[in-house]
């Protein structure tokens, strides 16, 4: 499929593992993302999700 790419390689673009991708994807964080058996197909020019969750008590946000 063109302009489409799995996890793998979005979790290299993004620095994160491809676990986190997926997850990212199963929980409808990142638009266009769509699931073809057990492989997800991501848009090449998808943006990253910020993250604007709470945070744990006691915990700094990352910088």
């Amino acid at each position: 499929m063109e302009g489409y790419v799995q996890a793998e390689v979005m979790a290299k673009k993004w620095d994160i593992s491809s676990r986190q991708v997926q997850y990212l994807c199963k929980m409808g964080k990142i638009e266009g993302a769509s699931k073809f058996g057990n492989t997800w197909a991501i848009p090449e020019n998808a943006q990253k999700p910020t993250r604007t969750g709470m945070l744990k008590p006691g915990r700094k946000p990352k910088e």
